[in-house]
């Protein structure tokens, strides 16, 4: 998970810096910095930049202008995907935020479009964007003076990058921007589901090729990262758009252990005893309910194997669950969709969610619960709720 902070806004679209990026901004510098000679003999070469290699590689000025230089491709990277989000935004999909991190940026959509046009729509404006600075930079740098020799190098060193950085994201490899075209093309004459898992097969295979070529010698880092991260996140978007369609028409009520069928514990047991009931009964979460002679159970905590693991083995008898349980619960609704439990588990970094109606604890639902529905659903195409296994773990 990614560990941002904020800076700023564009257009109402919070923009945040991943703790990554600190880290990779420097090592861009100082490579650009490094090979600043090589780079303005290319520009020299390819635009006619008329660049004074000895006037831009003395003292501090390589790496002045190489802190500058990759301060502008991250502009640029800002402004790459205010073109997804300014366009997303046009069709309604509210976007989270902007995120620089190790690899670029990436908009945190709320929700993609399933209509390919949309789709297409949002991943071209990305790469043309890129291609309108690049033009813009190439713009300035044709009417800055020759001598302004720094400024060149810069402005012709960010016309070139960014065209490339459109040209690369093009690539077919999803879900880079080339990719979810792809992706929305093939959706034109299939389901969506299918689309995306043959759009990430695709993917896959570019990023074997990236990780390949990143292994020839002189090895390329940067180039093994993305290909590790575009195999990655192929494969859990994939993933998540097939469990996404699986669920479409699936509820929580579906799914969930019904209250009757809980394994409960009261607020008075001893964390020893609690612990020996996880290892008998194969369970690692428990709702705790307190019981009393004259009202209703009422439901007050849930606590949980890395709860108890929080007490010291010799103190467990010391401590009761009611010490050491959770009492800010996340809770679900029982005619939520089994989806959103999923991302609510995912969101909060929990295993499990307490189904509660009209504040009465009606059932329980686990990750596991989920895991064998997914199942089903895949191998019979539907759920029956009373021919499907409950657990409670």
């Amino acid at each position: 998970m990614m560990r941002s902070f904020r800076i700023g806004s564009l257009f109402g679209i919070p923009i945040k810096l991943d703790i990554t990026f600190l880290l990779v901004l420097p090592f861009f510098a100082y490579l650009i910095g490094f090979q600043i000679d090589i780079v303005s003999e290319l520009l020299n070469t390819a635009l006619g930049a008329g660049i004074d290699t000895e006037a831009i590689t003395g003292g501090m000025t390589p790496w002045i202008l190489g802190f500058i230089a990759a301060v502008g491709l991250f502009v640029g990277v800002i402004l790459h995907e205010l073109g997804h989000s300014l366009t997303a935004q046009r069709y309604g999909f509210p976007i989270d935020s902007i995120t620089l991190w190790l690899f670029g940026g990436v908009a945190a959509l709320s929700e993609m479009p399933e209509d390919w046009r949309k789709e297409f729509n949002i991943a071209i404006a990305g790469p043309i964007v890129s291609i309108l600075v690049g033009i813009a930079s190439f713009g300035l740098f044709y009417i800055t003076p020759a001598s302004f020799d720094g400024a060149r190098f810069v402005l012709g060193y960010l016309a070139i990058l960014n065209i490339a950085l459109a040209g690369f994201n093009m690539l077919p490899a999803f879900p880079m921007d080339g990719g979810r075209v792809l992706r929305a093309f093939l959706a034109r004459s299939r389901p969506y589901p299918q689309a995306t898992q043959q759009a990430a097969s695709v993917g896959k295979i570019f990023a074997v090729l990236m990780g390949i070529f990143g292994l020839i010698p002189p090895f390329n880092i940067v180039l093994i990262g993305v290909a590790f991260f575009v195999y990655i996140a192929a494969s859990s978007e994939a993933q998540q758009v097939t469990m996404k369609a699986a669920f479409q028409d699936v509820t929580v009520a579906d799914i969930m252990t019904p209250a009757g069928d809980l394994h409960t514990v009261a607020p008075e047991t001893t964390v020893a005893t609690l612990i020996q009931r996880m290892f008998t009964e194969r369970h690692t979460g428990y709702p705790v309910i307190e019981s009393s002679g004259w009202e209703d159970d009422r439901l007050i905590g849930l606590v949980t194997l890395t709860d108890a693991r929080s007490i010291d083995p010799v103190e467990r008898e010391a401590y009761t669950v009611e010490e050491v349980m959770t009492t800010d619960l996340e809770t679900i609704t029982p005619e939520s969709n089994a989806m959103e439990a999923i991302e609510k588990m995912r969101d909060n970094d929990i295993g499990r969610l307490l189904v509660v109606d009209n504040g009465d604890l009606i059932g329980l639902i686990s990750r596991s619960d989920l895991m064998t529905a997914f199942d089903i659903v895949q191998k019979s195409g539907a759920i029956d709720p009373s021919q499907q296994p409950r657990t409670a773990d």
